[in-house]
């Protein structure tokens, strides 16, 4: 198992469906539960192999929340939730975290406006060196994990849009900075706020 993986490509936050998931959970259903959930109440609306891929990577980042993380995916308002959910996928994915640390946070530092594609390039060179198994990475794969984390950073407000690529760090919601540090999670706060 190497440094990185690929997972994230499956989808961005995805917060209808990461709610729907997070009140799931929150039942704690067994496993037979969790199976009638996604086919036979075909919970996330969509087709089964869709509802698979997604319900998997999502169930992944819920689970490295607690119990309360969960409630205010379910029930948070729209910016709350999206910026838990964006700190669970951080904890999810290496990879997420190293191109906020790596590419992002430096952009704000020199006072760039908008992230350019280029950097992707060279920020996978540098992964590579990191963990050699993402050399094997199809060309489509790293294409697609670059457009599904635009799309995370548009979605929780870090870019304005996926055309333009503006950066916008927003505020965090003070809820998500107690939560994280009531995790003791210093690590993803400070891949996430760039208001320091």
């Amino acid at each position: 198992m190497g440094l990185y993986n690929a997972e994230i490509s499956a989808g961005s936050l995805m917060l209808p469906e990461s709610r729907r998931i997070a009140k799931l959970l929150l039942t704690h259903p067994s496993d037979a539960q969790w199976d009638s959930a996604l086919k036979d109440e075909n919970l996330l609306q969509k087709k089964p192999g869709t509802a698979r891929r997604q319900a998997r990577l999502i169930r992944n980042r819920l689970d490295t929340l607690d119990e309360t993380g969960w409630k205010l995916v379910a029930e948070g308002d729209g910016e709350l939730a999206s910026q838990i959910l964006m700190a669970a996928s951080i904890r999810h994915s290496r990879l997420m975290g190293d191109f906020l640390r790596d590419v992002y946070a430096l952009d704000i530092r020199r006072l760039e406006t908008s992230l350019n594609h280029r950097q992707w390039e060279g920020f996978l060179a540098e992964c590579e060196h990191r963990d050699a198994l993402v050399r094997e990475w199809a060309v489509s794969t790293k294409e697609k994990l670059f457009q599904v984390i635009v799309r995370i950073l548009v979605e929780a407000k870090f870019l304005d849009s996926s055309r333009k690529l503006g950066l916008t760090p927003p505020m965090l919601h003070p809820t998500l900075i107690d939560y994280l540090k009531r995790l003791g999670d210093t690590e993803t706060l400070a891949y996430m706020d760039f208001h320091q």
